[in-house]
């Protein structure tokens, strides 16, 4: 295989709140509004890079519930599996990674965040039982 073939594969938790609010972090590279998470490490299981990705960008650990949506970014090559989850421990820090946090509602993240990342959210905040499968150019959902 061609390495410009290749794939990465990422993780991302939506952190959702007792008031049904979801975490987005603030990232310093961009300043974009997105759920926290990142690439998975050649040797890494997804959940543990589920755990370490959202404890690096947040100081929380989390428990997944459910996974919530496969995303692809057809520009790139990320496919990205995201999960519902619940805080279970730790407090919110700023790392080297993110800047800020905001607890937000489904409209707010329409609001913050693009097109391609507020999907992942809302669909972790709406789910039932079926999780979504969707392609992307980097900003915007593609049609299938």
């Amino acid at each position: 295989m061609n390495r410009q073939d290749a794939h990465s594969v990422s993780v991302a938790g939506v952190i959702i709140d007792d008031q049904g609010r979801a975490l987005l972090t603030q990232r310093r590279d961009n300043g974009h509004w997105e759920a926290p998470g990142g690439v998975l490490e050649l040797d890494e299981d997804i959940t543990t890079g589920l755990l370490r990705e959202v404890q690096e960008e947040t100081g929380l650990q989390v428990e997944p519930v459910a996974l919530t949506g496969v995303y692809k970014n057809m520009t790139r090559g990320i496919v990205a599996l995201v999960f519902r989850c619940k805080v279970v421990g730790g407090h919110l820090t700023e790392t080297d990674e993110t800047r800020a946090f905001r607890w937000v509602s489904a409209d707010e993240v329409q609001e913050l965040a693009s097109e391609a990342f507020a999907v992942r959210v809302l669909d972790a905040m709406l789910y039932e039982h079926a999780p979504a499968v969707r392609q992307h150019d980097g900003e915007h959902l593609l049609s299938a």
